[in-house]
């Protein structure tokens, strides 16, 4: 730090989604080259300023560091929301460090490559919905639903009702049909409005 200028820094981060993925692989990247790491265990879909370990490593950066990450996917939970949160660090004069991927690279505003990236991903994203969507409707057409298989068959729905009607209570019922109290309350519900 001669004569007040300063060495540009990385800080590093990061993200996996929940406490069982592993993140030796982006620590092997990241701890060599950064003067500090932080983990984040979070949903990438959150928005930036609901991310407190990724606003502690905001907190680390001056002006001249960079921001970096193994991925760019590594800052939203996949390659279009990492995208949106690069563009949003951007807005707030962050550059980013990206080190494999898409946009490698060392990043202080958006770009050319960065805005084709983005586009990309969101359409790759609505081709994904649009087939899931026309996946949905094939099965429907034959007959087949999509989704988890329902919680309450027509017996259990019966045993709730015949229990409800003979007094017992909904934490009662729950345990007896071995479902949760909110399946008893939503299959209730449902019979009433029905």
């Amino acid at each position: 730090m001669n004569g007040g200028v300063f060495a540009m820094a990385l800080i590093g981060l990061v993200r996996v989604s929940t406490d069982k993925q592993k993140t030796q692989r982006q620590h092997d990247a990241l701890d060599p080259i950064c003067l500090k790491v932080i983990e984040e265990k979070t949903s990438g879909k959150l928005a930036t300023a609901d991310r407190p370990e990724l606003l502690t490593a905001l907190s680390y950066i001056r002006e001249g560091d960079l921001l970096t990450v193994l991925e760019v996917d590594r800052l939203g939970r996949n390659l279009l929301d990492g995208l949106i949160v690069l563009n949003d660090l951007f807005q707030r004069g962050i550059g980013v460090k990206v080190l494999e991927g898409i946009a490698a690279g060392e990043h202080t505003e958006r770009s050319f490559l960065l805005d084709l990236a983005l586009a990309l991903a969101e359409d790759r994203h609505r081709d994904i919905v649009k087939k899931t969507l026309n996946g949905l409707e094939a099965a429907r057409k034959q007959g087949k639903t999509g989704g988890r298989r329902p919680v309450v068959d027509d017996d259990k729905r019966a045993a709730i009702l015949d229990r409800r009607r003979r007094g017992e209570s909904i934490r009662t019922i729950a345990a007896g049909v071995k479902v949760s109290i909110g399946v008893v309350h939503k299959t209730l519900t449902a019979a009433v409005e029905g």
